[in-house]
C-alpha cells in the first residue's frame, strides 16, 4: 500500500491503525477511536486495552495532523514509558508512515511537525508545555487533583482534547468527580465482563483472591469509598443542608 492511500484509509478509520498492527479492535475502542468529543472518560478494568486505544488516538492525532503536540501524563515514569512503548509499537506496525526526525525513550518526533511526549505525573515536568492538541491522563484516578488543575490551561489556546483513562481508586478526586459530571464529558465504562481476552475462569479466581470490594473495583469499574473513610459519602452529603447555619463564620471580624 503506498503512502497516499495509507494515510486516506487511517483517515477515514482511525481502527486501523491498530488493524496494521495486526490488533482487531473491540467495539468500544472502535467507539472512542470515531469519537470527536472533545473531553473523554475512560473507565476501565484492568487489561482491557484502555491503554492501547489511547495509544492509537495520540498516533492519529500525530499522523494526521502536522505541528501537533500530544502529551501523555502518567503517575509515575514507569507507567509513561510503558504507554510511551505502546505508542512505538504501532508506529513502528504501520506501512510506510511519516518518518521519524527524533525519538527516545519518552519523546517521539516526526517529519511533519508533530510530538507525542510522554512525561511521570510531576507540575515541575510539565511546566512550560503550551498549545497541546491532545492531552491524555493515564491512571487519573491516582493523578493528584492539584497536577489535574495545573495541566488543563495547557489546551485553552489550542482548544485541545482531554482524553483520561482509569480504573476506580475510591469516591475521590477529579477523575470521580468528573465520572459524575455527565454534561462535560463522553463516558466509556469497559468492564472486566466486556473485554473477550478476560477468561470467566480467571474473574472466578479472583473475586475468589481478591475478596468483593477490591474485585469489584478493578474489574467491576464500581467506585468504592476510600479504605481509610470514617463516614461514607453518602452520609456525609446527607449531613450537608443549607439550613444550618456554619458554626464560625469566616466575614466576621475579630
Amino acid at each position: 500500500m503506498n503512502r497516499l492511500a495509507c494515510d486516506l484509509l487511517i483517515a477515514l478509520e482511525p481502527a486501523c491503525l491498530m488493524e496494521q498492527a495486526c490488533l482487531t479492535p473491540d467495539p468500544w475502542q472502535a467507539r472512542v477511536l470515531s469519537s470527536d468529543a472533545v473531553q473523554i472518560l475512560l473507565l476501565c478494568a484492568r487489561q482491557v486495552g484502555k491503554s492501547t486505544v489511547t495509544a492509537a488516538m495520540a498516533l492519529y492525532r500525530a499522523i494526521m495532523w502536522p505541528d501537533s503536540l500530544i502529551l501523555l501524563l502518567s503517575p509515575s515514569l514507569r507507567q509513561s514509558g510503558e504507554l510511551f512503548r505502546k505508542v512505538v509499537a504501532l508506529y513502528r506496525a504501520q506501512t510506510d508512515p511519516v518518518p521519524i526526525e527524533a525519538v527516545s525513550s519518552l519523546r517521539l518526533e516526526l517529519a511533519n511537525g508533530s510530538r507525542i511526549v510522554s512525561l511521570p505525573g510531576t507540575e515541575s515536568t510539565i511546566r512550560g508545555f503550551s498549545g497541546v492538541r491532545l492531552l491524555i491522563v493515564d491512571e487519573a484516578s491516582r493523578v493528584p487533583d492539584e497536577l489535574y488543575f495545573a495541566i488543563r490551561p495547557m489546551l485553552a489556546v489550542s482548544n485541545g482534547r482531554l482524553v483520561a483513562l482509569s480504573t476506580p481508586f475510591g469516591k475521590r478526586g477529579f477523575f470521580f468527580n468528573a465520572w459524575q459530571n455527565e454534561s462535560e464529558w463522553q463516558r466509556f465504562k469497559v468492564t472486566a465482563a466486556d473485554c473477550p481476552r478476560v477468561s470467566s475462569d480467571f474473574l472466578t479466581r479472583e473475586r475468589r483472591s481478591l475478596g468483593e470490594r477490591w474485585f469489584n473495583q478493578e474489574y467491576l469499574c464500581e467506585f468504592a469509598e476510600p479504605v481509610d473513610a470514617v463516614f461514607s459519602l453518602e452520609v456525609i452529603q446527607r449531613a450537608i443542608t443549607p439550613e444550618v447555619r456554619p458554626l464560625f463564620n469566616s466575614s466576621a471580624g475579630g
